[in-house]
């Protein structure tokens, strides 16, 4: 897929807020830190698109962006280590969780975790989460140039492993990098699949 344009479209905190058009959304969440807005950033080919910064937790609101004027991006908080009062937490676990179970046009999350980690029972306990609610999801492995490409072989390997104890068949998966563009080809062309797929938009 060819990224030729991606425009910011608006800010909110109300699943009620959000485009009222009826395309299809892609919706990016990870803990904070990850390098979601980085990633989005390589993704739409764009430096400035989502705003990055070295303090975690800048993503504070639901953020929606039109790729190619047919479907959305949706840029989510980040969750674990926002310095953020317990009650902003709060309000942004309510709007996170009133997305996914209302947002009829979301088609599928992307979950992004940092490969240079172990698994992390804030990150499993979600992807549980999406599963118990019927929520279509794929992983994103983030931060590969990192480490040795051997390494995120078994990084990789070691997580699907884990995911096996729980899950009867496993996610697709994506290995990306937002310094080297590592991955972008593969994910792009991912949605573009599934967009294709998709008959009631």
């Amino acid at each position: 897929m060819n990224v030729a344009r991606a425009e910011f479209v608006v800010s909110n905190t109300k699943v009620k807020s959000c485009p009222k058009t009826k395309m299809p959304e892609y919706a990016f969440i990870g803990r904070s830190n990850v390098g979601k807005s980085s990633l989005i950033n390589m993704l739409c080919n764009q430096k400035k698109l989502a705003k990055t910064s070295s303090r975690p937790g800048k993503t504070q609101l639901i953020n929606h962006y039109l790729i190619n004027k047919n479907w959305y991006l949706v840029d989510l908080p980040g969750y674990g280590y926002a310095r953020a009062p317990k009650t902003e937490k709060k309000t942004f676990q309510k709007f996170i969780i009133d997305y996914f179970i209302k947002r009829k046009e979301l088609v599928l999350a992307f979950l992004l975790i940092d490969i240079r980690h172990e698994p992390q029972p804030i990150d499993l306990n979600f992807l549980r989460w999406l599963g118990e609610h019927f929520i279509p999801f794929s992983i994103v492995f983030t931060k590969a140039d990192k480490i040795k490409k051997k390494e995120v072989e078994v990084k990789v390997s070691d997580y699907l492993e884990v995911l096996k104890e729980s899950w009867e068949s496993l996610p697709k998966y994506f290995i990306t990098s937002s310094e080297k563009r590592m991955g972008r080809e593969p994910l792009l062309n991912y949605i573009q699949q599934v967009n294709e797929s998709i008959d009631e938009f």
